[in-house]
């Protein structure tokens, strides 16, 4: 269905030779995609497939070494795919060596080629994701978050807002959170929301799930790498959610160091409460270094 810091890359991986169809080059003669929006759905959707036969393929691999797998056989076909369809775009990617020459480019790509790895190497979990997302000139502007397991990939294309939390229900919001590392402020925010918290996997899933309606809020303090969340906050942005830094100011993305201390993403009813709950548990001076 579509709607709308890991370890370097190595080209070397034995595990995955350069002659691997689903993970080399496209043909010479397969057009371009020219919308940046289909390309981005195009690429996030490819890399899902590479990633499902890759798990199948070495399910009896040990979790660290699947992990590794998925990453590599994912960050070759977007390298390649990239090459193909954008070869003048820069790409800032986790699975790829940073070139600072991205910092005057007018077009970087922002890639997560396996967001959850922990999930991608357990048997059964559907909650990782693959993130694409395209920074032009100051903003994000097309992106798209592939679901594989789930057959799902959200893009930024316009769409109807899903539903979000019954207004009377008497419930507070639901909140995603990591389901291994929440972090600290969780605990005290939940209470003063009256919120339900909601483990789940990967970054990208948490934001998908606030996105269909299954959550109505993730936050996040302790800090991520800017492709944990490029291309659902475009997704969710386009979809008419609030997203920014967890003090109400705008997210950044291509800077120098690319990391983000905190984010917030919700339905634009919940936007003040939770801003207003997060200014009373968050301590002053939440940035620190990773």
């Amino acid at each position: 269905m579509v709607s709308g810091g890991g370890t370097p890359f190595s080209p070397a991986d034995p595990a995955l030779p350069q002659s691997d169809p689903r993970t080399a080059p496209p043909p010479a003669d397969t057009p371009r995609i020219a919308d940046d929006s289909a390309l981005a759905a195009a690429l996030a959707a490819g890399a899902g497939h590479v990633l499902l036969g890759l798990r199948a393929e070495h399910a009896r691999c040990a979790p660290r070494d699947l992990a590794r797998i998925g990453d590599a056989g994912a960050q070759r076909h977007l390298a390649a795919a990239l090459r193909h369809h954008r070869p003048a775009d820069a790409v800032l990617s986790e699975e790829g060596t940073d070139d600072t020459g991205r910092l005057d480019a007018s077009r970087v790509w922002i890639i997560d080629p396996l967001d959850g790895t922990r999930e991608f190497s357990e048997e059964g979990r559907n909650d990782w994701a693959v993130h694409v997302a395209l920074w032009e000139e100051g903003r994000l502007t097309a992106a798209a978050v592939a679901l594989p397991a789930r057959n799902t990939v959200l893009t930024t294309e316009p769409t109807p807002r899903t539903g979000h939390r019954a207004e009377g229900s008497g419930r507070g919001p639901r909140l995603a959170v990591s389901r291994s590392r929440p972090p600290a402020l969780i605990a005290p925010l939940a209470r003063l929301l009256n919120a339900r918290l909601v483990p789940m996997g990967s970054a990208g899933v948490k934001i998908a799930a606030v996105i269909e309606g299954t959550a109505d809020a993730y936050v996040h303090a302790g800090g991520q790498y800017e492709w944990d969340s490029a291309a659902p906050v475009a997704v969710a942005i386009a979809h008419g959610l609030h997203a920014s830094r967890i003090d109400g100011s705008p997210l950044r993305y291509n800077q120098a160091r690319p990391w983000l201390p905190d984010l917030v993403v919700c339905h634009p009813e919940d936007r003040d409460r939770i801003l207003a709950a997060l200014a009373e548990v968050t301590p002053p001076a939440t940035e620190t270094p990773s």
